[in-house]
Protein backbone atom coordinates (compact mmCIF):
# COMPACT_ATOMS: atom_id res chain seq x y z
CA UNK A 1 0.00 0.00 0.00
CA UNK A 2 1.39 3.41 -0.95
CA UNK A 3 2.14 5.73 1.96
CA UNK A 4 -0.03 8.82 2.06
CA UNK A 5 1.14 11.90 3.95
CA UNK A 6 -0.73 13.03 7.01
CA UNK A 7 -2.67 16.27 6.85
CA UNK A 8 -1.56 18.75 9.53
CA UNK A 9 -4.60 20.10 11.35
CA UNK A 10 -2.70 22.44 13.62
CA UNK A 11 0.87 23.56 13.11
CA UNK A 12 2.42 25.64 15.85
CA UNK A 13 5.92 26.54 14.73
CA UNK A 14 8.50 28.29 16.85
CA UNK A 15 9.22 28.67 20.54
CA UNK A 16 6.62 29.44 23.12
CA UNK A 17 7.46 32.30 25.46
CA UNK A 18 9.68 31.44 28.42
CA UNK A 19 7.71 30.40 31.48
CA UNK A 20 6.64 33.60 33.24
CA UNK A 21 5.13 32.16 36.40
CA UNK A 22 1.57 31.32 37.37
CA UNK A 23 -0.48 28.77 35.44
CA UNK A 24 1.99 26.92 33.17
CA UNK A 25 -0.83 26.11 30.73
CA UNK A 26 -2.01 29.72 30.38
CA UNK A 27 -0.20 30.16 27.04
CA UNK A 28 -0.45 26.53 25.88
CA UNK A 29 -1.36 26.25 22.21
CA UNK A 30 -3.91 23.68 21.12
CA UNK A 31 -6.90 23.09 18.84
CA UNK A 32 -9.94 20.86 18.48
CA UNK A 33 -8.94 17.74 16.55
CA UNK A 34 -11.93 15.82 15.09
CA UNK A 35 -10.09 12.49 15.27
CA UNK A 36 -9.93 12.58 19.08
CA UNK A 37 -13.45 11.10 19.17
CA UNK A 38 -11.69 7.80 18.47
CA UNK A 39 -10.07 5.77 21.24
CA UNK A 40 -6.39 6.22 22.09
CA UNK A 41 -4.72 3.07 20.77
CA UNK A 42 -1.60 3.98 22.78
CA UNK A 43 -3.47 3.97 26.09
CA UNK A 44 -1.55 2.21 28.87
CA UNK A 45 -4.83 0.66 30.06
CA UNK A 46 -4.95 -1.26 26.78
CA UNK A 47 -1.39 -2.49 27.25
CA UNK A 48 0.55 0.09 25.23
CA UNK A 49 4.19 0.74 26.03
CA UNK A 50 7.29 2.61 24.88
CA UNK A 51 9.57 -0.36 24.46
CA UNK A 52 12.82 1.32 23.36
CA UNK A 53 14.47 4.65 22.60
CA UNK A 54 17.94 5.54 21.36
CA UNK A 55 18.36 8.27 24.03
CA UNK A 56 16.49 9.38 27.15
CA UNK A 57 19.19 11.33 28.93
CA UNK A 58 17.01 14.04 30.50
CA UNK A 59 13.59 12.35 30.77
CA UNK A 60 12.34 8.79 30.37
CA UNK A 61 10.59 7.53 27.28
CA UNK A 62 7.77 5.97 29.34
CA UNK A 63 6.43 9.45 30.15
CA UNK A 64 5.09 9.70 26.59
CA UNK A 65 2.10 7.48 27.41
CA UNK A 66 1.33 8.64 30.95
CA UNK A 67 -2.43 9.38 31.25
CA UNK A 68 -3.45 12.99 31.68
CA UNK A 69 -1.66 16.22 30.81
CA UNK A 70 2.03 16.72 31.51
CA UNK A 71 2.90 18.41 34.79
CA UNK A 72 5.43 21.19 35.31
CA UNK A 73 7.36 22.18 38.43
CA UNK A 74 9.71 25.11 37.68
CA UNK A 75 11.87 24.33 40.73
CA UNK A 76 12.27 20.58 40.13
CA UNK A 77 15.87 19.88 39.14
CA UNK A 78 18.00 16.76 39.36
CA UNK A 79 21.60 15.76 38.80
CA UNK A 80 21.16 15.94 35.02
CA UNK A 81 19.28 19.22 34.96
CA UNK A 82 15.63 20.26 34.76
CA UNK A 83 13.30 17.32 35.34
CA UNK A 84 10.63 17.26 32.64
CA UNK A 85 7.43 15.23 32.43
CA UNK A 86 8.04 13.81 28.98
CA UNK A 87 10.70 12.14 26.84
CA UNK A 88 13.77 14.34 26.42
CA UNK A 89 17.09 13.53 24.76
CA UNK A 90 20.48 15.24 25.06
CA UNK A 91 21.60 17.95 22.64
CA UNK A 92 23.11 16.51 19.48
CA UNK A 93 26.52 17.70 18.29
CA UNK A 94 28.35 17.55 15.01
CA UNK A 95 31.42 15.54 14.09
CA UNK A 96 34.10 18.18 14.71
CA UNK A 97 34.89 21.74 15.71
CA UNK A 98 34.65 22.68 12.04
CA UNK A 99 31.22 21.04 11.81
CA UNK A 100 29.67 21.32 15.31
CA UNK A 101 26.08 21.09 14.09
CA UNK A 102 24.03 17.89 13.69
CA UNK A 103 23.35 16.79 10.13
CA UNK A 104 19.94 16.99 8.50
CA UNK A 105 19.58 13.23 8.93
CA UNK A 106 20.38 13.13 12.66
CA UNK A 107 17.38 12.29 14.82
CA UNK A 108 16.25 10.48 17.96
CA UNK A 109 13.62 7.76 18.00
CA UNK A 110 11.31 5.80 20.28
CA UNK A 111 9.44 2.55 19.56
CA UNK A 112 5.82 2.38 20.74
CA UNK A 113 3.77 -0.80 21.00
CA UNK A 114 0.09 0.02 20.56
CA UNK A 115 -2.16 -1.34 23.28
CA UNK A 116 -4.63 -2.47 20.63
CA UNK A 117 -3.79 -2.84 16.92
CA UNK A 118 -5.92 -0.72 14.66
CA UNK A 119 -6.48 1.83 11.94
CA UNK A 120 -4.99 5.18 12.97
CA UNK A 121 -7.13 8.26 12.36
CA UNK A 122 -4.91 10.88 13.95
CA UNK A 123 -1.84 11.49 16.10
CA UNK A 124 -1.12 14.20 18.68
CA UNK A 125 2.51 15.02 19.44
CA UNK A 126 2.28 17.18 22.54
CA UNK A 127 5.24 19.38 23.50
CA UNK A 128 3.66 20.85 26.67
CA UNK A 129 6.27 22.72 28.78
CA UNK A 130 8.98 22.15 26.20
CA UNK A 131 9.39 25.79 25.23
CA UNK A 132 12.95 26.08 23.93
CA UNK A 133 13.92 22.41 24.00
CA UNK A 134 11.34 20.80 21.73
CA UNK A 135 12.31 19.10 18.41
CA UNK A 136 12.52 21.17 15.27
CA UNK A 137 10.39 18.59 13.49
CA UNK A 138 8.80 15.19 14.07
CA UNK A 139 7.87 12.21 11.93
CA UNK A 140 5.94 9.03 12.75
CA UNK A 141 6.07 5.63 11.04
CA UNK A 142 3.96 2.53 11.57
CA UNK A 143 4.28 -1.19 11.01
CA UNK A 144 2.28 -4.36 11.61
CA UNK A 145 4.16 -7.26 13.16
CA UNK A 146 2.42 -10.28 14.66
CA UNK A 147 3.13 -11.53 18.16
CA UNK A 148 5.35 -9.72 20.64
CA UNK A 149 8.47 -8.66 18.71
CA UNK A 150 11.55 -7.36 20.53
CA UNK A 151 13.02 -3.92 19.75
CA UNK A 152 15.83 -5.64 17.85
CA UNK A 153 13.32 -7.50 15.69
CA UNK A 154 11.36 -4.31 14.96
CA UNK A 155 14.54 -2.54 13.91
CA UNK A 156 15.53 -5.41 11.61
CA UNK A 157 15.98 -4.86 7.89
CA UNK A 158 13.04 -7.12 7.03
CA UNK A 159 10.44 -4.93 8.82
CA UNK A 160 8.59 -2.53 6.54
CA UNK A 161 7.72 0.88 8.01
CA UNK A 162 5.02 3.10 6.51
CA UNK A 163 5.06 6.89 6.90
CA UNK A 164 2.07 8.16 8.89
CA UNK A 165 3.33 11.67 9.64
CA UNK A 166 6.05 12.94 7.28
CA UNK A 167 8.83 15.08 8.70
CA UNK A 168 6.93 18.17 9.80
CA UNK A 169 7.93 21.26 11.84
CA UNK A 170 6.27 21.49 15.26
CA UNK A 171 5.99 24.15 17.92
CA UNK A 172 6.96 24.26 21.56
CA UNK A 173 4.42 24.09 24.41
CA UNK A 174 1.70 23.01 21.99
CA UNK A 175 -0.51 20.09 20.96
CA UNK A 176 0.56 19.32 17.41
CA UNK A 177 -2.18 17.26 15.73
CA UNK A 178 -2.00 15.29 12.49
CA UNK A 179 -4.81 13.48 10.65
CA UNK A 180 -3.91 10.11 9.12
CA UNK A 181 -5.76 8.75 6.09
CA UNK A 182 -4.29 5.25 5.62
CA UNK A 183 -6.74 2.34 5.73
CA UNK A 184 -4.22 -0.07 7.21
CA UNK A 185 -3.85 -1.96 10.50
CA UNK A 186 -0.79 -1.10 12.62
CA UNK A 187 0.67 -2.68 15.75
CA UNK A 188 3.78 -0.52 16.42
CA UNK A 189 4.97 3.05 15.82
CA UNK A 190 8.38 4.65 15.48
CA UNK A 191 8.32 8.26 16.71
CA UNK A 192 11.19 10.39 15.45
CA UNK A 193 12.27 13.83 16.64
CA UNK A 194 14.61 15.84 14.40
CA UNK A 195 17.32 16.37 15.46
CA UNK A 196 16.72 16.07 19.24
CA UNK A 197 14.67 17.57 22.09
CA UNK A 198 11.62 16.67 24.09
CA UNK A 199 8.02 15.49 23.64
CA UNK A 200 5.64 15.47 26.60
CA UNK A 201 2.86 13.15 25.45
CA UNK A 202 1.89 10.99 22.48
CA UNK A 203 -1.72 10.14 21.66
CA UNK A 204 -2.68 7.78 18.83
CA UNK A 205 -6.39 7.89 18.01
CA UNK A 206 -8.04 5.24 15.88
CA UNK A 207 -10.27 2.19 15.55
CA UNK A 208 -9.33 -1.11 17.16
CA UNK A 209 -9.04 -3.99 14.67
CA UNK A 210 -8.81 -7.22 16.70
CA UNK A 211 -7.37 -10.54 15.57
CA UNK A 212 -10.32 -12.70 14.41
CA UNK A 213 -8.43 -15.91 15.21
CA UNK A 214 -8.02 -14.82 18.84
CA UNK A 215 -11.70 -13.94 19.27
CA UNK A 216 -12.71 -17.21 17.62
CA UNK A 217 -10.55 -19.13 20.07
CA UNK A 218 -12.12 -17.29 23.02
CA UNK A 219 -15.63 -18.24 21.93
CA UNK A 220 -17.59 -16.17 24.46
CA UNK A 221 -16.13 -12.74 25.27
CA UNK A 222 -17.10 -9.11 25.88
CA UNK A 223 -18.36 -8.04 22.45
CA UNK A 224 -18.44 -4.31 23.31
CA UNK A 225 -15.00 -4.10 24.97
CA UNK A 226 -12.64 -1.56 23.45
CA UNK A 227 -9.76 -4.05 23.30
CA UNK A 228 -11.98 -6.45 21.31
CA UNK A 229 -13.03 -3.81 18.77
CA UNK A 230 -16.10 -2.28 20.39
CA UNK A 231 -16.64 1.47 20.25
CA UNK A 232 -18.64 4.15 22.06
CA UNK A 233 -20.17 6.01 19.11
CA UNK A 234 -22.10 8.80 20.83
CA UNK A 235 -23.43 9.94 24.20
CA UNK A 236 -25.88 12.49 25.50
CA UNK A 237 -23.41 14.17 27.85
CA UNK A 238 -19.61 14.08 28.29
CA UNK A 239 -19.28 16.80 30.91
CA UNK A 240 -17.01 14.98 33.36
CA UNK A 241 -15.53 12.05 31.45
CA UNK A 242 -15.59 10.24 28.09
CA UNK A 243 -18.09 7.50 27.28
CA UNK A 244 -15.26 5.26 26.05
CA UNK A 245 -14.18 4.80 29.68
CA UNK A 246 -17.10 2.40 30.11
CA UNK A 247 -15.52 -0.17 27.77
CA UNK A 248 -11.93 0.07 28.97
CA UNK A 249 -10.22 -3.07 30.33
CA UNK A 250 -10.61 -4.04 33.97
CA UNK A 251 -12.67 -2.47 36.71
CA UNK A 252 -12.58 1.25 37.38
CA UNK A 253 -10.02 2.26 40.02
CA UNK A 254 -11.25 5.78 40.73
CA UNK A 255 -14.26 7.96 40.07
CA UNK A 256 -13.01 9.64 36.88
CA UNK A 257 -12.23 6.25 35.31
CA UNK A 258 -15.91 5.84 34.40
CA UNK A 259 -18.57 7.93 32.67
CA UNK A 260 -20.30 10.69 34.63
CA UNK A 261 -22.73 13.32 33.36
CA UNK A 262 -23.55 16.73 34.77
CA UNK A 263 -26.57 17.09 37.07
CA UNK A 264 -29.82 17.33 35.15
CA UNK A 265 -32.37 19.98 36.03
CA UNK A 266 -35.07 18.72 33.66
CA UNK A 267 -37.13 15.57 33.16
CA UNK A 268 -34.75 13.96 30.65
CA UNK A 269 -32.17 11.21 30.97
CA UNK A 270 -28.69 10.35 29.65
CA UNK A 271 -27.42 7.59 27.36
CA UNK A 272 -24.48 6.07 25.46
CA UNK A 273 -24.68 4.29 22.10
CA UNK A 274 -22.13 1.60 21.20
CA UNK A 275 -21.02 -0.34 18.13
CA UNK A 276 -20.13 -3.97 18.85
CA UNK A 277 -17.06 -5.62 17.35
CA UNK A 278 -19.35 -7.37 14.83
CA UNK A 279 -22.74 -9.09 14.75
CA UNK A 280 -23.00 -11.12 17.96
CA UNK A 281 -25.30 -13.18 20.13
CA UNK A 282 -25.42 -11.57 23.58
CA UNK A 283 -26.09 -13.89 26.53
CA UNK A 284 -25.28 -11.84 29.63
CA UNK A 285 -24.33 -8.33 30.69
CA UNK A 286 -22.79 -6.35 33.53
CA UNK A 287 -23.31 -2.75 34.61
CA UNK A 288 -20.68 -1.61 37.10
CA UNK A 289 -20.89 1.56 39.20
CA UNK A 290 -17.50 1.13 40.92
CA UNK A 291 -16.32 4.30 42.73
CA UNK A 292 -19.53 6.12 41.82
CA UNK A 293 -21.13 6.46 45.24
CA UNK A 294 -23.14 9.67 45.57
CA UNK A 295 -23.29 10.15 41.82
CA UNK A 296 -24.10 6.73 40.31
CA UNK A 297 -27.06 6.41 37.96
CA UNK A 298 -30.31 5.67 39.78
CA UNK A 299 -31.68 3.26 37.17
CA UNK A 300 -30.47 1.86 33.84
CA UNK A 301 -31.85 -0.01 30.85
CA UNK A 302 -30.03 -1.67 27.93
CA UNK A 303 -31.28 -2.00 24.37
CA UNK A 304 -29.77 -3.51 21.22
CA UNK A 305 -30.23 -3.35 17.47
CA UNK A 306 -29.11 -5.61 14.64
CA UNK A 307 -27.79 -3.77 11.58
CA UNK A 308 -25.46 -6.13 9.63
CA UNK A 309 -22.97 -4.25 7.47
CA UNK A 310 -23.01 -1.06 9.53
CA UNK A 311 -20.93 -2.40 12.41
CA UNK A 312 -17.66 -2.78 10.49
CA UNK A 313 -17.87 0.27 8.26
CA UNK A 314 -14.91 2.61 8.63
CA UNK A 315 -14.40 6.36 8.09
CA UNK A 316 -17.32 8.22 6.53
CA UNK A 317 -19.22 4.97 6.05
CA UNK A 318 -18.90 4.34 9.76
CA UNK A 319 -20.46 7.71 10.50
CA UNK A 320 -23.37 6.87 8.22
CA UNK A 321 -23.74 3.53 9.98
CA UNK A 322 -23.90 5.33 13.31
CA UNK A 323 -26.77 7.50 12.12
CA UNK A 324 -28.54 4.40 10.79
CA UNK A 325 -28.13 2.65 14.16
CA UNK A 326 -29.67 5.61 15.96
CA UNK A 327 -32.62 5.80 13.57
CA UNK A 328 -33.57 2.12 13.74
CA UNK A 329 -35.69 0.03 16.07
CA UNK A 330 -34.20 -0.94 19.42
CA UNK A 331 -35.07 -4.04 21.42
CA UNK A 332 -34.86 -3.75 25.18
CA UNK A 333 -32.88 -6.61 26.74
CA UNK A 334 -32.73 -5.14 30.25
CA UNK A 335 -35.74 -3.14 31.43
CA UNK A 336 -35.23 -0.08 33.60
CA UNK A 337 -33.53 -1.52 36.68
CA UNK A 338 -32.48 0.03 39.98
CA UNK A 339 -28.71 0.39 40.38
CA UNK A 340 -26.73 0.44 43.61
CA UNK A 341 -23.73 2.73 44.13
CA UNK A 342 -20.22 1.24 43.87
CA UNK A 343 -21.60 -2.15 42.80
CA UNK A 344 -21.19 -4.57 39.90
CA UNK A 345 -24.60 -5.71 38.64
CA UNK A 346 -24.88 -8.95 36.63
CA UNK A 347 -27.77 -10.09 34.45
CA UNK A 348 -28.26 -13.33 32.47
CA UNK A 349 -30.57 -12.93 29.48
CA UNK A 350 -33.41 -15.46 29.21
CA UNK A 351 -32.54 -16.03 25.53
CA UNK A 352 -29.48 -14.98 23.46
CA UNK A 353 -30.09 -11.75 21.52
CA UNK A 354 -28.70 -10.85 18.08
CA UNK A 355 -27.08 -7.40 17.88
CA UNK A 356 -24.54 -5.16 16.17
CA UNK A 357 -25.20 -2.07 18.30
CA UNK A 358 -26.16 -1.44 21.91
CA UNK A 359 -27.43 1.44 23.98
CA UNK A 360 -27.45 2.02 27.73
CA UNK A 361 -29.89 4.59 29.14
CA UNK A 362 -29.41 5.93 32.68
CA UNK A 363 -32.05 7.69 34.75
CA UNK A 364 -32.04 10.53 35.39
CA UNK A 365 -28.29 11.29 35.29
CA UNK A 366 -25.06 10.35 37.07
CA UNK A 367 -22.81 7.66 35.73
CA UNK A 368 -21.64 4.09 35.32
CA UNK A 369 -18.05 2.87 35.31
CA UNK A 370 -18.26 -0.14 32.99
CA UNK A 371 -20.64 -1.93 30.61
CA UNK A 372 -19.92 -5.55 29.63
CA UNK A 373 -21.87 -7.48 27.00
CA UNK A 374 -20.90 -11.15 26.96
CA UNK A 375 -21.59 -13.19 23.86
CA UNK A 376 -20.07 -14.72 20.74
CA UNK A 377 -19.76 -13.79 17.09
CA UNK A 378 -22.30 -15.10 14.62
CA UNK A 379 -21.05 -16.66 11.38
CA UNK A 380 -21.96 -13.40 9.63
CA UNK A 381 -20.09 -11.34 12.21
CA UNK A 382 -17.01 -13.56 12.17
CA UNK A 383 -16.90 -13.47 8.35
CA UNK A 384 -17.20 -9.67 8.22
CA UNK A 385 -14.50 -9.22 10.86
CA UNK A 386 -12.10 -11.62 9.11
CA UNK A 387 -12.69 -9.90 5.77
CA UNK A 388 -11.89 -6.44 7.14
CA UNK A 389 -8.83 -7.80 8.96
CA UNK A 390 -7.49 -9.12 5.63
CA UNK A 391 -8.29 -5.88 3.77
CA UNK A 392 -6.32 -3.86 6.33
CA UNK A 393 -3.25 -6.06 6.04
CA UNK A 394 -3.74 -8.02 9.27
Amino acid sequence: MTAQPAIPLARFTGDANPYGGGDPYADYRTADFPFTRYADLADRRLGAGVIAANDEFFAQRENLLVPGPAEFDPEHFGHKGKIMDGWETRRRRGASAEHPWPTTEDHDWALVRLGAPGVIRGIVVDTAHFRGNYPQAVSVEGTSVAGSPSPEELLGADVKWTTLVPRTPVGGHAANGFAVSLEQRFTHLRVNQHPDGGIARLRVHGEVIPDPAWLSALGTFDVVALENGGRAEDASNLFYSPASNTIQPGRSRKMDDGWETRRRRDQGHDWIRYRLVAQSLIRALEIDTAYLKGNSAGWASVSVRDAPGAENAGGAAGAAGSEDAEAGTWTEILPRTRLQPDTNHRFVLPTPTLATHARVDIYPDGGISRLRLFGSLTDTGASALASRHRELGG
